[in-house]
């Protein structure tokens, strides 16, 4: 396999993990839940509680990958009128208020219909970082999607599994910008709690590869526990099902997002 030598796009994911190389906390939002007008608010309390970075959901009629909790929060996202043109209409002023890391993650279906390119130029006009596409194969991105992304300055995260070998890993590694997102299991979001013996094994083999990009692990994070078993693998971990699941509880939307976080990484 040839190894090609790429520029490292400089945003402020690449700046984030210059900066803080280990105990990176990184929170998944589905856009329009639990209300369709929720989202300024919530990345801004995100970022006020100490959240490094933040993936942002588009909802998606079929998400595939998702658990439970995720699929009920794209419907109801979905049912409030949230649509991919209401994002970034709601996120145009952004930057004015949140300065953490931003990215965008969804499915192919709803970025192809929006047009590829178009897309990438809206999102990075409104101060997107970096997209995770997880149905865009790393072939396909490398010859179509990747000049367009790079002319854009965003980042493209690419995902490894446990069942990821050491030379796809490695491929991977030379294609994706920003960071790679280690899958901790081959399960649904929201599926696996707590990690098993055969993760940490994953996890293990992962160390001994020296990669070029640092790691983040999602899948099954969860709580402080599972948080502080992930950053002794990898520079952070994503929790995504279980801050959906915060955000349902009744009562004050800030408080609620204030005291998760807390729960996760202390004062």
């Amino acid at each position: 396999m040839k190894t090609t030598i790429k520029k490292q796009l400089d945003n402020r994911i690449t700046e984030l993990f210059k900066q803080k190389k280990n105990g990176v906390l990184s929170i998944f939002c589905t856009a329009g839940f639990p209300n369709l007008n929720d989202l300024p608010l919530i990345l801004q309390t995100l970022e006020e509680s100490g959240v490094n970075m933040v993936e942002i959901g588009i909802p998606f009629s079929d998400p595939v990958a998702d658990g439970e909790t995720i699929q009920k929060s794209n419907k109801v996202a979905l049912d409030n009128g949230m649509t991919l043109q209401l994002l970034f209409e709601q996120l145009k002023d952004i930057r004015k208020t949140v300065s953490i890391p931003l990215l965008l993650m969804g499915y192919l279906n709803p970025v192809m219909q929006y047009g590829v390119e178009a897309f990438c130029k809206q999102a990075a006009e409104i101060g997107i970082d970096g997209l995770i596409i997880p149905d865009l194969p790393v072939v396909e991105y490398t010859e179509f999607y990747k000049p367009i992304m790079d002319a854009f300055q965003l980042s493209n995260v690419l995902l490894v599994t446990p069942q990821t070998s050491k030379e796809r890993i490695q491929y991977i590694d030379e294609q994706t910008d920003g960071f790679i997102y280690m899958v901790s299991s081959n399960s649904i979001t929201g599926k696996a709690q707590g990690v098993s013996k055969e993760q940490l094994a994953y996890f293990e083999r992962m160390n001994t590869l020296s990669l070029n990009n640092p790691r983040i692990i999602g899948f099954g994070i969860s709580d402080a526990q599972s948080f502080g078993t992930a950053c002794k693998f990898a520079n952070g971990a994503i929790i995504g099902s279980a801050f959906i699941r915060a955000l349902e509880v009744e009562g004050n939307l800030k408080e609620n997002i204030g005291g998760f976080v807390k729960g996760i990484i202390g004062t």
